[in-house]
């Protein structure tokens, strides 16, 4: 199999935009500053005293807090997203059989009548209208996002265990009405919902990226002993650094080793032209040879219609590499094979 590509055979292969999923990703990251500025609006509404769930979701619609954001705040707080809310839907008739959920407020046992669901076809943030960036635009709450606001809420009080075993991650009705828990619940899941969303919006997708990569390897890469990690050096790769004026070790985007034997991949995935592929450019022959040298491999994963702009740097790269590809899952399983072609030699 031939790794090494021309520019234009990179082409055919190409994405040329974002993957969708990876958007989407990306998205769900850049919400979180929305939801850190109006989480103490959403702690407000649990915090009030309220006879049942249909008088909650009534002081929602009449106040001008977005329904929407409220109920992004459950999908992110609960991890409970589109594929599990998916699973509920395809499995509604075993979960509520009846079309009503009986749970449990406070001392009492309440019951709530589903208004829309199920439905048909996929139940995903998306067909909730949350994936959009107008989240604080009031709307009338929807009848399909009451039924979602209350699986979320109260799923784990449920007092059917078959689906609050379904649900059991919707435990934020345990706190209803106790002000203090409530708050330091939201705001502990928010600082871990940062720490693992953190990074600028400049450099979210590029990270992304990087570890969707390093995923599909671990996944299926299947060479024993073979380490993946986002992030490193190779052994006699070095560069001269003009801040320390003094020879650095080249860092890569991704590192497999085996032994004394490793591969560093650069992946570059820009949709608008952007100058960093020129830099790459410019280092790749000293790069390169260095690594040819040490006995080592480079890589590089280059997609987006930026830099199908930029041919001539492309070119470069591709010249400069032992294994070029694009951004797919099919690309990605040619990455694999160059990879155990070399670390089997």
């Amino acid at each position: 199999m031939a790794y090494k590509r021309t520019v234009d055979e990179l082409r055919q292969k190409a994405s040329i935009f974002w993957p969708t999923e990876l958007s989407r990703k990306a998205f769900e990251q850049s919400v979180i500053p929305l939801l850190l500025d109006t989480q103490e609006q959403f702690i407000a509404f649990l915090t009030v005293p309220l006879p049942d769930i249909d008088t909650l979701l009534d002081f929602i619609n009449r106040s001008q807090f977005s329904p929407r954001l409220f109920l992004k705040h459950l999908v992110v707080l609960t991890d409970f997203g589109g594929e599990m809310l998916q699973r509920v839907n395809q499995f509604y008739d075993v979960l509520f059989p009846a079309g009503t959920m009986e749970y449990k407020w406070g001392q009492e046992r309440k019951v709530y009548t589903f208004k829309a669901l199920p439905i048909n076809g996929p139940l995903t943030t998306a067909r909730l209208n949350l994936d959009g960036s107008d989240l604080l635009t009031k709307t009338v709450i929807t009848d399909l996002a009451q039924d979602v606001i209350v699986l979320l809420l109260l799923g784990a009080a449920c007092t059917d265990e078959r689906a609050a075993a379904a649900l059991a991650k919707c435990t934020l009705s345990q706190y209803l009405g106790d002000a203090k828990q409530l708050v330091t619940y939201v705001r502990q899941r928010y600082i871990w919902v940062s720490r693992i969303t953190s990074g600028s919006d400049a450099n979210r997708l590029g990270q992304l990226a990087e570890q969707t990569v390093v995923k599909y390897l671990q996944d299926h890469l299947d060479v024993p002993d073979a380490i993946v990690r986002q992030g490193g050096t190779l052994p006699g790769v070095t560069h001269h650094d003009e801040k320390s004026r003094s020879q650095t070790a080249t860092r890569f985007d991704i590192v497999i080793s085996k032994g004394d034997k490793y591969v560093g991949i650069e992946v570059s995935f820009q949709v608008t032209t952007n100058s960093v592929i020129e830099r790459k450019s410019r280092e790749a022959r000293a790069i390169f040879e260095q690594v040819e040298k040490a006995g080592h491999r480079i890589a590089y994963i280059l997609d987006g219609a930026g830099n199908f702009q930029r041919r001539t740097a492309l070119e470069n790269l591709c010249t400069y590499s032992h294994c070029t590809i694009a951004f797919s899952p099919e690309e990605f399983d040619v990455l694999c094979a160059f990879l155990r072609e070399f670390f089997q030699e």
